[in-house]
């Protein structure tokens, strides 16, 4: 017997407007929050940033690949990594469906990490992903767009998502933590934990108008919620996303069901 509570057709009926009144509302906000997004100040970005992609060397103009926009997925892949953070590529397993249609709309989506092409290009093998994957490795552009942090940052406390966080406990940075969740993505990426903390996830739009490459926005931690495709299922699910320990893998590791 359920434990949830049931109703009559009508009684949900009631419940379902009720709730569909809320969902206008948060729609209506989302949308103007969009525009505001939109309204944003350009920023020029005056750095000469280089990156490693299976094109070559490439300047940041040179990741629109011909395109007036670029969205950069801040990909957690550290140099010592063994394989992408699972987080992120949930994310990224949309990407190649996604791609086309913004493609059309004069839009390139494109991950940057700071791991070694090589890598990047053998995971991206082993998930079948299709998507551009360009290595920051060597360069700036990952601390300075506040996605990647030294050791001594976290003993300082990083500045991440617009506010600096508290330092680091000593038992994290020795690696002496029990948090299961976090433990286990770590592991995942082949990694100790302060190590896998050192990269954070991120997005970041920019746009080419006359040669010039602006920054127009970024955002970060729960802010990418909306780019996650299986979230936006599971959040209309009637269990929700029902996260109860470290239940998130790579896509070719989860049993067979």
């Amino acid at each position: 017997m359920t434990k949830h509570q049931t109703g009559t057709r009508d009684e949900w009926l009631v419940s379902r407007l009720a709730l569909l009144a809320e969902e206008k509302e948060l729609t209506r906000r989302s949308d103007a929050l969009a525009r505001r997004r939109q309204a944003l100040p350009w920023v020029p970005v005056d750095k000469a940033y280089r990156f490693d992609t299976e094109a070559g060397s490439a300047a940041l103009a040179d990741l629109f690949q011909g395109r007036s926009q670029l969205l950069v997925y801040h990909f957690m892949f550290g140099p010592e990594y063994e394989s992408g953070c699972p987080s992120c590529s949930a994310i990224a397993d949309g990407f190649d469906g996604f791609a086309p249609h913004l493609a059309n709309h004069d839009v390139m989506l494109t991950a940057v990490s700071r791991a070694p092409l090589a890598k990047l290009r053998a995971f991206k093998e082993r998930m079948g992903w299709t998507f551009p994957w360009a290595s920051s490795f060597g360069s700036d552009f990952n601390r300075d767009f506040a996605v990647s942090f030294t050791e001594q940052e976290q003993r300082q406390g990083a500045e991440y998502n617009f506010r600096r966080a508290p330092p680091a406990r000593e038992e994290f940075l020795s690696g002496e933590t029990t948090a299961s969740v976090p433990e286990a993505m770590a592991a995942a990426a082949g990694v100790a934990l302060p190590v896998y903390a050192r990269e954070a996830p991120g997005l970041s739009a920019f746009v080419i108008e006359d040669g010039i490459v602006y920054h127009t926005y970024s955002t970060y931690s729960r802010g990418l919620d909306g780019l996650w495709g299986m979230y936006q299922w599971l959040d209309r699910a009637p269990n929700g996303r029902n996260e109860s320990g470290p239940w998130l893998r790579h896509h070719d590791r989860y049993a067979a069901r």
